[in-house]
């Protein structure tokens, strides 16, 4: 199952680099790709204002 970025995201970019197949995009909010994500945990548990989750 896919993770997904809530509006709680700040975009502080800590997730992004750490994202193993790339599947996260910038913006405004990030957003992680549902095709590309493994399902790793590793945005989630690097995100500080804990907006990443399991859809």
């Amino acid at each position: 199952m896919a993770y997904v970025i809530s509006d709680s995201c700040v975009a502080c970019g800590t997730c992004a680099p750490l994202c193993p197949v790339e599947a996260i995009s910038e913006g405004d909010i990030y957003k992680i790709d549902p095709d590309t994500c493994i399902s790793c945990g590793t945005c989630a548990e690097s995100c500080p204002s804990e907006a990443i989750h399991e859809e």
